[in-house]
């Protein structure tokens, strides 16, 4: 199996049918740049930093096609 399979795999919760409220969110920061928000945690998913370019394409593009939500907006809580 390749390296991006596995991390395909490793990702695969994030478009996963949710189990309450949605978890997960698509948050576009400046330069239409998506990021993967996990609001449970109140963080952004660290998918950039060991995947390439391609990959993180495809794991939007899923969460996309199970109606993930996007915002343009902080979709946290305050921190502090």
């Amino acid at each position: 199996m390749s390296s991006r399979t596995d991390t395909l795999e490793r990702l695969a919760p994030l478009w996963a049918e949710p189990s309450a409220s949605t978890r997960w969110v698509i948050w576009h920061r400046g330069a239409g740049e998506p990021l993967v928000f996990d609001r449970e945690f109140n963080m952004p998913v660290d998918v950039e930093l060991d995947v390439d370019e391609a990959v993180l394409r495809e794991v939007v593009r899923r969460m996309r096609a199970a109606g993930a939500p996007e915002t343009d907006a902080y979709p946290g809580r305050p921190c502090g």
